[in-house]
């Protein structure tokens, strides 16, 4: 069991977003978060460049083929985690960082479930959804192979959106995009690398992707560790809270479906 921490502790890092000018602070609050969401969506247009340059037109479709599905996957992803996002605000700016610690460890614990689940359901049900989607037969097998692939690794978009939820929801909005903008010019890099040079082909896309996403969330946890205080991210001592995880789906579920519907 983590200890309690006395509510006169100093928290590095924090931002207070309860005082100052509200129209001001909504905006710099939200302008990274909007940024954000277009350096998320580049993940696949980058998969595209390098894969239709370096392997080919069907390669190049496979992808295409893939996009709604990968774009539906991050949707619900964002979506839920807003639910975590919109907890840890309340209860940081309450001042109770116990619950805001109970908050986060339930994250955390929820999100690994989750993504455990996601991996078999996103494994077992590629096939059937590409189908759905009309997908053309002689494509079939590489929008396969690349969607495995995303799949196997969802459980590292969890962690990542999950870490950036919780930066968010202790008011830094800005941190989660530098490390988006850091994962983005990795999966640049390792696209090239792994198809153009190694000639990996539409797997090296895939790779470079969970890869660079991977190291993001690395840095974020690193991050969350070293300037804040408060908080201390560990296998060892997390405790899951019900009444909080049933909170953050009554918020996070209908904006997740609400984004997957879109």
């Amino acid at each position: 069991m983590r200890k309690s921490f006395p509510l006169q502790r100093k928290i590095v890092k924090m931002q207070d977003l309860t005082n100052g000018n509200e129209g001001k602070l909504i905006f710099k609050f939200a302008a990274p978060m909007l940024l954000g969401n277009v350096f998320q969506q580049l993940f696949s247009v980058v998969d595209s460049v390098v894969v239709g340059n370096f392997v080919g037109k069907e390669a190049l479709a496979a992808i295409g083929a893939s996009f709604p599905i990968v774009f539906m996957l991050v949707s619900l992803i964002m979506g839920l985690v807003m639910g975590i996002t919109v907890i840890i605000s309340q209860y940081f700016g309450a001042r109770n960082y116990d619950r805001v610690i109970s908050a986060i460890d339930t994250m955390y614990i929820a999100s690994t479930i989750g993504g455990l689940l996601a991996i078999a359901a996103g494994l077992l049900s590629t096939e059937p959804l590409l189908k759905l989607l009309g997908t053309p037969v002689e494509i079939m097998p590489q929008a396969t192979q690349y969607l495995r692939i995303y799949f196997s690794g969802i459980i590292i978009f969890f962690g990542f959106n999950g870490t950036s939820a919780v930066l968010r929801g202790l008011g830094d909005s800005k941190t989660p995009l530098y490390f988006l903008i850091i994962a983005t010019v990795v999966n640049i890099i390792l696209d090239l690398l792994f198809v153009a040079v190694f000639r990996w082909g539409i797997a090296g896309a895939a790779y470079a992707t969970l890869v660079a996403n991977g190291i993001a969330f690395g840095l974020a946890i690193y991050w969350l560790n070293k300037t804040h205080k408060l908080i201390r991210i560990s296998v060892r001592g997390l405790r899951f809270d019900k009444e909080i995880f049933a909170q953050s789906i009554r918020i996070g579920l209908p904006t997740g479906i609400q984004q997957t519907l879109i």
